[in-house]
């Protein structure tokens, strides 16, 4: 057990930049608002702020921290830059198997809760 909690740990510090991102109400904001632009090509920042109660650059700060995190990406068009969902879907995967790790430690765990006494 101590050797899958110690793996669940080092999995766990891979996950920091995303569990990071999603953990913010801002981010999670404009995560949502994006979905609801339901614009597969991208949106801009400015169209982006238009959403939110944010500065502009408070959503660039935001969104750069998304796309450290792999869950958006940024392609350029001139001088425009259009945010979108990232489809390399990596940092996700990895958070999901974590998630699953951790259940499946915490199933093997003995009862804590007292009440079988």
């Amino acid at each position: 057990m101590e050797k899958q909690i110690e793996l669940l740990s080092n999995e766990f510090e891979k996950c920091r930049d995303i569990l990071v991102a999603l953990g913010d109400e801002n981010r999670q904001h404009l995560i949502l608002e994006m979905m609801k632009m339901k614009s597969c090509g991208g949106a801009q920042v400015n169209t982006i702020t238009e959403k939110t109660n944010l500065s502009r650059p408070a959503v660039s700060h935001h969104l750069q921290i998304l796309k450290r995190a792999g869950i958006i990406d940024m392609r350029k068009e001139g001088t425009k830059n259009f945010y979108y969902f990232s489809d390399d879907t990596q940092s996700l995967d990895l958070l999901i198997h974590v998630l699953h790790h951790a259940k499946e430690i915490v199933k093997e765990l003995p009862d804590r809760s007292g009440e079988d006494e």
